[in-house]
């Protein structure tokens, strides 16, 4: 009975995930050609996609400071529509290239992505099988259900387009329309609570679409089972989120500086963006394998301890 309470307490943490997921690749090198390769198309279009927004983000600044260097004498709400009514005309159809682009080829693309990677880091965690690429690429596109990780995705894809609806809502409330310091701190923390649920519920999404490939679940029934697995441990899955979401963010921040200020080659920036953007995604995919297994290991010493309880009861 205390052998396997003291085993419960033995889950991992975040940097433990993180050396468990690192050391995947290390264990079988063929894993890292095979994720490369599998990992172009989803780069190629991030590529091209990266510089469309690059282009569209820098423009709308530009618009920004027009208008706030003219010449006006009302008041600053005149400025803000003047803002406003300047985007919509120039840029809105842009970024509404992009937002389509986005939630059609780059989720399609993630999610092969994601089910390639998820497939051989599994047998490779496991230790089960020592696969060659050969074999890692027969398993890929011979033995994988594409159909389940599908459904999945797609219910994925309208949470997390909801959330993110209501987050671009909110903070766009702010910038324009927030006349108050007070307003604005109410705001601000009904925001950072909205974006912290957001990071906890895309860490069950994501093992959804996990547990969709390694137990052949699909669907709401694959994002319960998620949210039984994950619900001693959440706070480790909403830290992997948060660290994959910064990781994103400030490579964002980064080359949208360097492009604004001219500095480097725009072609070698933007490779070195998207190539850090790649790694980073690959990473959270071994990292919620990893996760999953912890989860699952978890549940099952809670159920073996529980079941010894009640076998020394009677």
């Amino acid at each position: 009975m205390e052998n396997n309470q003291r085993k419960m307490k033995e889950k991992l943490g975040l940097f433990q995930i993180f050396k468990e997921s690192v050391q995947i690749p290390l264990r079988n090198p063929n894993f890292i050609i095979f994720i490369f390769l599998t990992s172009l198309p989803l780069f190629c279009f991030l590529f091209m996609y990266e510089k469309f927004y690059q282009r569209t983000i820098l423009e709308t600044v530009k618009i920004s400071q027009e208008v706030r260097e003219t010449e006006c004498t009302f008041c600053y709400d005149w400025k803000t529509l003047q803002l406003i009514q300047r985007v919509i005309e120039e840029v809105s159809y842009k970024f509404l290239l992009l937002l389509i682009s986005y939630l059609g080829i780059f989720h399609f693309l993630d999610l092969f992505n994601a089910i390639a990677t998820v497939n051989s880091a599994s047998v490779i965690y496991k230790g089960d099988k020592d696969l060659n690429l050969k074999e890692m690429f027969c398993r890929h596109l011979m033995q994988t259900r594409f159909k389940g990780p599908l459904i999945t995705g797609i219910y994925v894809l309208l949470l997390t387009s909801l959330v993110s609806m209501g987050l671009v809502c909110q903070a766009t409330y702010i910038y324009f329309t927030v006349f108050s310091p007070f307003f604005t701190i109410i705001y601000l923390v009904w925001l950072i609570a909205l974006l912290t649920k957001y990071l906890e519920w895309s860490a069950v999404w994501n093992m959804g679409i996990v547990i969709s490939l390694l137990e052949e679940k699909e669907g709401d029934v694959a994002l319960v089972i998620s949210e039984n697995l994950g619900r001693g441990s959440r706070h480790c899955g909403t830290l992997l989120m948060f660290a994959y979401s910064v990781w994103r963010f400030s490579l964002t921040l980064i080359c949208l500086y360097l492009r604004y200020s001219g500095e480097g080659n725009e072609i070698l920036i933007t490779t070195v963006h998207i190539s850090m953007v790649c790694l980073a995604n690959v990473l959270k995919w071994v990292a919620f394998v990893v996760y999953f297994y912890d989860c699952k290991k978890r549940i099952s010493e809670k159920e073996i301890s529980i079941e010894g309880g009640q076998d020394m009861t009677v």
